[in-house]
Parts: structure tokens; sequence; C-alpha cells
């Protein structure tokens, strides 16, 4: 178990809030609406994401989408190309998509500008979090992440084109990983492999060093990877 820092315990605070809200069915930021077939789902967003090196895939698919599969087969499990972390939305995933091929070159300025003076920012990876429409994969950061996504919301207000995502908090964020979405209420035995699983995380310091902005579907089966930036030792 992870020691946090007291950067950390404020994003813990936040992933406590959101877990608050879901049971509290009173939620107060953004969800991705499900659909029976992910696969062949219209809706596209412009987001920001890392896409994870293969040692972590593998062991998130071994460790966790494998168990939990063989209780609910039917669920949609995100494929090896499609895992990613989400580190900075700019337009949430709609039918038409929220934005034009002129907002997705004026996004890509910004990064161009921002995230080569940023560094790269461990992630803790600690518990599983149950979404009322997925399961994510969660982690406390060092706080580069914040300066990141703060950096670029700051630039991306400027020229007008506002992240539309609703949040908790606007203040700290943290690592999330979607690993499979439902099309269906989840069964008790489903929930309860969930918990067991997230007590028993075991993931080394993960370090991050790479933001890509893609637009897609909300699992990414189908996407146009825009451009990829490194970050900074």
């Amino acid at each position: 178990m992870y020691i946090f820092s007291k950067h950390q315990k404020k994003q813990e605070e936040v992933i406590n809030l959101i877990e608050k809200q879901v049971n509290n069915r009173n939620l107060k930021f953004s969800t991705v609406p499900p659909v029976e077939n992910y696969q062949e789902d219209k809706r596209i967003c412009l987001t920001s994401v890392h896409f994870p090196h293969k040692q972590l895939i593998s062991k998130i698919q071994n460790e966790i989408i494998k168990p939990l599969e063989k209780i609910e087969p039917e669920f949609f499990y995100y494929p090896q190309q499609s895992i990613h972390m989400t580190l900075k939305n700019i337009r949430v995933i709609n039918n038409p998509p929220r934005f034009t091929q002129e907002d997705v070159q004026k996004a890509k300025s910004v990064f161009d500008m921002i995230i080569p003076t940023h560094k790269k920012f461990k992630v803790y990876f600690y518990r599983l979090l149950i979404f009322p429409n997925n399961i994510a994969l969660i982690g406390t950061t060092e706080a580069e992440l914040d300066n990141i996504v703060l950096d670029l919301d700051n630039k991306l207000n400027k020229i007008g084109l506002p992240d539309d995502k609703k949040y908790v908090n606007q203040k700290y964020f943290f690592s999330n990983i979607t690993l499979l979405r439902f099309n269906r209420k989840p069964s008790k035995e489903f929930i309860k492999k969930v918990n067991e699983l997230s007590k028993n995380i075991s993931f080394k310091p993960y370090i991050v060093d790479s933001v890509t902005l893609v637009s897609g579907t909300a699992v990414l089966t189908q996407k146009n990877i825009i451009k990829t930036w490194q970050l900074k030792n």
C-alpha cells in the first residue's frame, strides 16, 4: 500500500466523493450513457489520453479483466489497443460530434505549445471504482498531472474551446483507466469480485511519458490519432 503525499490525499478525497455520489445516485459529473453495442457506437469525442506501455496493459488484462470476464462475458471489455488513461477531455462524446476539424487544429496548436513544457509523472494505482456504467482502475498521481490539465484548460478557454465535461472538482485530478462498460446491470457475484480484486491491487508506480490527442468512440475501437507528444524527463 502506498503512503500518500498531501497532494495524493487531496486526490483521494475527490475519488471518495465520486464514490459517494455514485452510491447515493446523485451524480454531479459527466458519464458516458450506455449503449447495447459499443463496437457500433456512432458517438465521437475529442480528448487527450496516454496509451500505456505493454507491461501495464498485460497486467491489467491478466489480473483484472480476465477474472471479471469469466463472470460476466457479455460486458464490453477494452481490447489491448483501446486501453487508455484519460488525461484531458475537450469535447464529450456525441452524435453528431460537438467539434469541427477547425477545433481539432486549434486544440493541436495548444497541445503543441503546452505539452513539451511539462514533465513525466508517476501514477500510483491503488483501487477499482464502480461507476454507474463502467469499471475503472484508479490511481493518485504526482502534482504534474494537475499542472498539465490546468495549463491546457487555461489555453483552451482562451481560444474559445473550453472543456464541456462536468467534474466533481476543478483543482485536483487523478488517473482513470476504464476497463469495461456495462450493457446491463451487473450481478452481485460480479460486484463481489470487483471489490475483492480492488482490495488486492498491487501495481508498481507507473510513469506517464506521453500525451496523445485523439478523436474517437467512447471505447476507442474506432479512433483517429491526431498527434502524440513526449513529456520531459
